[in-house]
């Protein structure tokens, strides 16, 4: 244990560099994901059917395949096809990106249609336009109910990062394992690695639960004051109210 201690210290700037290029993974994903998932999750509800059909198809292909083939693909087989040769980091962030995009478009969905009938209604009857309708009043409401699902997929995100040691980026996951493989200490590496990404789990909880409060809040409503530390996890009600419709 000592051995790898030693080698952790003297390796410090690598293992903050590759904290960083995990950071950024996460959250360029999370930002790529979250455009798809407004794009995917509007054309779903879209009065014209090739619409609607083009989302499903997008959304069913990126659910329905593996994120490590879809990882593999963009690294080894795209160039083939194309000639050109994407950065490891690039690849991790189109690959994220795609694939928990299509999970969120149904949060998306999900979120829209929680939204009461009464309303929509509402709205039409104030003479709002469609663009009116959806910023001022739909929004705000479905983005409230939204948010717990989107931490969750956000965790998720967070957890596929360390499929990028398998591109040959230099992520966290990369730098430890390589300290594992000087020291041997593998109880140790991986201890560590757990509790690296247990911390940066719960950092974005809380500025996910901060983001909910806001929100919330703008819409009147009074969140416990303890829901900004509180955890997520896959029974929690709040995961699945907006996106079972």
């Amino acid at each position: 244990m000592g051995d790898f201690f030693t080698t952790f210290s003297n390796d410090l700037p690598q293992v903050r560099s590759g904290l960083w290029v995990t950071v950024q993974a996460t959250l360029l994903g999370a930002a790529l994901a979250f455009v798809l998932s407004l794009l995917l999750g509007l054309m779903a509800g879209s009065r014209l059917a090739v619409v609607r059909v083009v989302s499903r198809i997008v959304v069913e292909f990126f659910r329905g395949t593996s994120l490590y083939v879809q990882l593999f693909w963009l690294y080894y087989a795209m160039p083939q096809l194309t000639g050109y040769q994407l950065t490891s980091m690039i690849c991790g962030v189109v690959a994220f990106g795609l694939n928990f995009g299509a999970y969120g478009s149904e949060v998306v969905r999900g979120g829209i249609n929680a939204v009461p009938r009464a309303q929509w209604e509402a709205a039409i009857a104030l003479n709002m336009s469609p663009y009116k309708r959806m910023t001022r009043v739909i929004m705000p409401q479905a983005w409230a109910q939204m948010i717990p699902s989107f931490t969750n997929l956000l965790i998720q995100l967070l957890k596929a990062t360390p499929l990028l040691w398998l591109i040959s980026a230099a992520d966290l996951m990369t730098v430890i394992q390589q300290i594992r493989d000087r020291t041997g200490e593998s109880l140790t590496s991986y201890a560590t690695l757990l509790v690296f990404y247990f911390v940066l789990a719960y950092i974005l909880t809380m500025l996910m639960n901060l983001l909910e409060r806001t929100a919330r809040a703008r819409l009147g409503q009074r969140p416990d004051k303890r829901s900004l530390l509180r955890s997520r996890s896959a029974g929690d009600p709040a995961l699945t109210g907006g996106a079972a419709q």
